[in-house]
């Protein structure tokens, strides 16, 4: 790592702490399994380790950790031949640091937590097949006594529900 002279230099260890779980929550967010998303993370910090990256301040080192994952991301795509989950992987940078927003990540899943906490059992159920146990849509529907495109819908809407829930905790926060 190279040291400039306008902003002091953490340490490595301090940069990983810092932004090791930002990068996993993003590479999540590009549509990375977990397990892929903590190898890819590992591989990013490597990079670091390595001195391909000057410290230029904590905004430009989140940006350039996010760049790295995304390329480490698009090279996995690429060589198992599979589609990503996010759509425009050029607008995705935009996108997260809308999504970010100047909340810390932690504050994020708190409200999210807490969001899930105040849905109806089925969505919460729904939440779970689908995102902690990768159930299939199928599976999901029998489950739920629903249909498939039954399942789809409650999950579009129970993602636009927690958007909005989330969102508007981190209004309250701000005030």
């Amino acid at each position: 790592m190279n040291v400039t002279t306008r902003h002091k230099t953490p340490t490595i260890e301090q940069i990983i702490q810092a932004h090791q779980r930002d990068v996993w929550r993003f590479l999540m967010a590009l549509g990375c399994e977990a397990a892929e998303a903590e190898d890819l993370v590992q591989e990013v910090f490597v990079e670091v380790l390595r001195g391909k990256f000057e410290y230029r301040g904590e905004p430009e080192t989140a940006a350039w950790l996010r760049r790295a994952a995304k390329h480490r991301f698009i090279s996995t795509v690429r060589r198992r031949r599979r589609a990503p989950v996010v759509r425009n992987l050029d607008d995705v940078d935009v996108e997260w640091a809308e999504f970010a927003g100047s909340l810390d990540g932690d504050l994020r899943v708190e409200f999210l937590r807490a969001c899930i906490a105040t849905l109806p059992d089925r969505s919460r159920r729904a939440l779970e097949l689908r995102y902690r146990l990768e159930t299939s849509r199928e599976d999901m529907a029998a489950a739920l006594g629903m249909k498939e495109a039954g399942v789809k819908t409650l999950l579009e809407r129970v993602r636009a529900v927690l958007r909005e829930c989330v969102q508007r905790r981190m209004g309250d926060h701000d005030q």
